[in-house]
């Protein structure tokens, strides 16, 4: 299984805490599109025939695309790759953006699961956030969605800004379990350099929130939603039996995906590449059609190993050993049982049918 990932890197207001790759000016959207239809010519034997069983318009917000814009990407994709009839399409949408025509927009365009970004319902963290929406639109987008029958919805929470606490996030957990949506997606606040949050943190403006409270929250959120249906499949995400995103489990599967847009990813099983994190040079160095907009990693046995460790880890499938066995050298394997066998005694690893997964509290440790 591949998936195709497509970054439109534009949004209405900057988030205060986010670093992905993004502009607030669509003075050159149209040109951008244009780029990525471009680019898709480019790279169409880069996963070699594969079947694609997923796409995903992430960013910045795909929800900004008209739906002429969202439609040639598709047109072009479907024309030139071997989409399967039951891909996975899906759309990360703001709140603000789902009115009740967007949504018939989405259905025309035959997208089937919703990624929107809440991050929070309450009012005075979404202002201190940057947000473009509001803590009702939060709730209301929602509904609307599901009103225009899509089933498969993801939402996006953010907890450990300053104001968090154990309170104030069961109450959240509660109205997003009310919501009755298939899958959480739920992180805890990272303060990222180059962004005002990182800005007003290093000047003093701002104070992080300590490890012993996001450690809480962690927890609670986990209990909570397991006894609300929910698997916790992948340290940060959580979804009702068969609505994991199939999308991101084939990222931590190791599974192939081409990346489309600036600053996007890709990996064919032997290399990564990814995309210059600028959408004017993007846009220059694509019409040119040469590699000038991409760099790329060859990576060796040991980095594909260790990916492949780091990333199984992630999730409730966990390592397999007749894996390791199977597709790497011996001496890495041997490595790695010697060294797991002291995180087993530690109870920060278990194991069982020669699988090995975390324990919660070492699930923790990787968030933070």
């Amino acid at each position: 299984m591949s998936g195709i990932y497509i970054h439109i890197p534009f949004c209405k207001k900057a988030c205060h805490y986010c670093d992905f790759h993004f502009s607030t000016s669509l003075q050159n959207k149209e040109a951008l599109v244009k780029s990525i239809l471009t680019e898709i010519d480019l790279r169409i034997n880069y996963l070699q025939d594969k079947n694609i069983k997923t796409i995903y318009f992430g960013g910045g917000t795909p929800s900004l695309l008209s739906e002429k814009e969202s439609f040639l990407i598709l047109e072009k994709i479907y024309k030139l790759y071997n989409v399967s009839k039951d891909a996975e399409i899906t759309f990360e949408c703001n709140p603000d953006d789902l009115s009740d025509d967007k949504l018939k927009e989405l259905k025309r365009l035959e997208v089937n699961r919703l990624s929107i970004g809440l991050q929070s319902f309450d009012e005075e963290e979404l202002i201190w956030m940057n947000r473009a929406h509001t803590a009702k639109e939060s709730e209301a987008s929602v509904k609307r969605a599901q009103d225009r029958g899509f089933e498969n919805i993801t939402i996006d929470l953010i907890y450990g800004s300053k104001f968090s606490n154990i309170t104030n996030w069961k109450k959240t957990l509660d109205k997003a379990i009310a919501l009755e949506v298939k899958h959480i997606s739920s992180y805890n606040l990272t303060i990222e350099e180059k962004t005002k949050l990182g800005h007003d943190f290093k000047v003093k403006k701002e104070i992080a929130i300590d490890d012993e409270k996001s450690s809480e929250m962690f927890l609670e959120m986990i209990d909570r939603l397991e006894k609300n249906k929910f698997i916790h499949y992948e340290i940060s995400n959580f979804g009702k039996e068969g609505f994991f995103s199939t999308h991101n489990s084939n990222y931590w599967k190791g599974e192939h995906y081409l990346g489309l847009g600036p600053s996007a990813h890709s990996f064919d099983g032997t290399s990564r590449q990814w995309n210059i994190a600028n959408n004017n040079l993007y846009i220059k160095q694509v019409s040119e059609k040469t590699e000038a907009y991409f760099e790329k990693e060859i990576l060796t046995e040991k980095e594909r190993f260790n990916e492949y460790v780091l990333t199984s880890l992630r999730t409730i499938w966990g390592i397999d050993l007749n894996y390791l066995k199977t597709n790497f050298n011996n001496d890495f394997v041997k490595a790695f049982v010697n060294q797991v066998n002291n995180y087993i005694k530690q109870e920060q690893v278990v194991v069982k049918d020669a699988t090995y997964t975390l324990t919660e509290k070492e699930n923790y440790s990787l968030i933070k």
